[in-house]
């Protein structure tokens, strides 16, 4: 074979691969624009019931088109506490049949059409004023690239037809099964995407250089390859995250293994379930026309393998699903160990993987927000806790808790800074800058608090006394700022909107509390009952509480303007 011949093949394949991916990525953003909220709500609807799991991770799938977006997302939700390991397995079982809907639609002799879904994305994408049209616009686009990429690799393959070399190669394929798996997972991992590699098997199989069952093989091993995404995704998670990408690995695996020992029952299923005559259409695939071509009422070899793709799954998940818990306590076993602090420096919720689907990434920046909040208020009460008792080792434990709201602090304004580069509606748009003013907010909520704690540590250095009364005060303002905090917070959690009229009311009291406060203090140190050192520490204290009530009052505004 001449170079030249080998240049084209190698371009062509290159090429229509980058179409392909491109337009599969073009095409799943487009429809997450599309579905918006439902697939947060989807995934929001999700029971301990096992088949429900299953059929709302077979929605979510068909939705973002990836399986391995689907279960990157579900690892990123149990790893913030959102799913528990029982309900995401179930979930990714359905996810690995979700995904086999892609692979029907390439079965399809629809690639005529790529060229005039590109035309009309490209119209909608660039000159329609409504978003919706814009985003229906990305589908078609996509849609059109997909099919246009599979084209030319499947012409890219056509000349190889005529090379021996290329021929045993792909031979040896087809008589050794357990090679064709291991090409497939390592095709699959290499470009992180199962439907790409189903669709370089199908143009292999599509221009004759492959056999049905090598095509079965390299479709086996692609469920094995699509689990590492997962895995990778996993680094660095809680144990119940890594366990779930885990069983998503332990069951495709298990899977793969005792369809290759019953290969041939297999391409009997497969054969007995699809239309037509298999054997013909072995034997003729080398003349079979692009993606679903027809020979009279015989269909090709590209809808076996769709087939081949969907069936391994549905029979896979349907072994698998009675048996849940099971697999939970192997994973259990097989990956040990104990979760660290839950205070550890780093985001418990945020995944910049779901970026790329606003509605889902809003919903983690809304949790660790919270987190955030809850933090502010556990530093407020241990602050107090340490101004009554004057213990200074609790001020270790204090620094470390004003690091990780920092922390907290610049990690999710600087991914709702990302956020807000995507597509998004103007709500959203109007959510996230109300949601970075309430990080913000929190933020200086512990500045203030480490202002108290640093008073209240010079004041025991120094041996600096209050008065009693000047002690009571300090209670009392303390007190009421924790009050107004733990109130606030509790309505985050509970996405309680009609907090109006008491978080004004809690806001005044704080204000006249510290006003009332200063001029009892100013009358004490004129009749000589303060001195000036403690008298300057004690001001300081009231104006940091007075300080933490409008921050806590600022919270409770966006909470009561928020739309979740």
């Amino acid at each position: 074979m001449s170079d030249l011949i080998i240049h084209n093949v190698f371009f062509g394949f290159i090429g229509g691969l980058g179409l392909f991916l491109f337009g599969i990525r073009t095409m799943s953003e487009g429809l997450q624009k599309i579905a918006g909220d439902r697939m947060r709500k989807i995934l929001a609807s999700l029971t301990n019931k096992r088949i429900v799991g299953t059929l709302i991770g077979i929605a979510v799938s068909a939705i973002i088109q990836s399986s391995s977006a689907t279960t990157v997302m579900v690892v990123g939700f149990v790893n913030a506490g959102l799913l528990s390991l029982m309900q995401a397995i179930g979930v990714v079982l359905g996810a690995n049949i979700g995904t086999t809907i892609t692979a029907q639609l390439f079965a399809f002799k629809i690639t005529r059409f790529a060229l005039p879904a590109i035309g009309i994305g490209v119209a909608l994408t660039l000159f329609s004023r409504q978003k919706q049209k814009s985003f229906w616009g990305e589908i078609l686009l996509g849609f059109g690239l997909l099919f246009l990429g599979l084209s030319i690799m499947k012409q890219s393959f056509d000349p190889l037809k005529d090379s021996e070399v290329f021929l045993q190669i792909f031979t040896l394929v087809g008589n050794h099964h357990l090679l064709g798996v291991l090409i497939g997972a390592l095709l699959t991992v290499i470009v992180q995407s199962s439907t790409a590699t189903i669709g370089i098997t199908l143009a292999l199989a599509t221009s004759g250089l492959i056999s049905f069952e090598a095509s079965v093989a390299l479709i086996l091993g692609e469920n094995i390859g699509t689990t590492m995404t997962a895995n990778l995704a996993a680094i660095g998670t809680n144990l119940a995250a890594r366990r779930t990408a885990f069983c998503h690995f332990l069951f495709n695996v298990i899977g793969v293994t005792y369809m290759l020992l019953l290969f041939p029952y297999l391409i009997k299923l497969v054969s007995f379930l699809t239309p037509g005559d298999a054997d013909l259409i072995i034997k003729t695939q080398a003349q079979a026309d692009l993606l679903g071509g027809l020979i009279g009422d015989k269909p090709f070899i590209a809808r076996y393998i769709a087939n081949t793709h969907t069936i391994f799954n549905i029979v896979n998940t349907l072994i698998f699903l009675p048996i849940l818990g099971l697999l939970a306590k192997v994973s259990t076993v097989l990956i040990r160990g104990k979760d660290e602090d839950i205070d550890k420096m780093q985001l418990q919720y945020i995944d910049n993987r779901v970026l790329n689907t606003p509605p889902i990434a809003l919903g983690q920046a809304r949790r660790e927000t919270r987190r955030m909040a809850r933090l502010a208020l556990e530093m407020l009460q241990k602050t107090n806790m340490f101004l009554e008792s004057g213990h200074l080792k609790m001020i270790k434990s204090l620094e470390k808790k004003e690091q990780l709201l920092d922390f907290l602090q610049k990690g999710i304004t600087d991914f709702l800074a990302a956020l807000s580069q995507q597509a998004v509606s103007a709500q959203m748009s109007k959510d996230l800058a109300t949601m970075m003013h309430v990080v913000n907010d929190l933020e200086r909520i512990g500045d203030n608090c480490e202002n108290l704690w640093q008073l209240g540590q010079r004041k025991v250095e120094n041996n600096v006394p209050f008065s009693e009364t000047g002690l009571n005060e300090l209670t009392e303002i303390a007190g009421k700022s924790e009050e107004f905090l733990t109130f606030v917070v509790e309505a985050m959690e509970e996405d309680n909107h009609s907090i109006g009229a008491m978080a004004m009311s809690y806001e005044n009291a704080i204000d006249d509390l510290e006003k009332t406060l200063r001029n009892n203090h100013v009358a004490r140190l004129n009749t000589g009952e303060c001195a000036v050192q403690p008298g300057m520490i004690f001001l300081d204290m009231l104006h940091n509480y007075e300080k933490i009530g409008d921050h806590t009052y600022n919270v409770a505004e966006a909470i009561i303007g928020s739309i979740d």
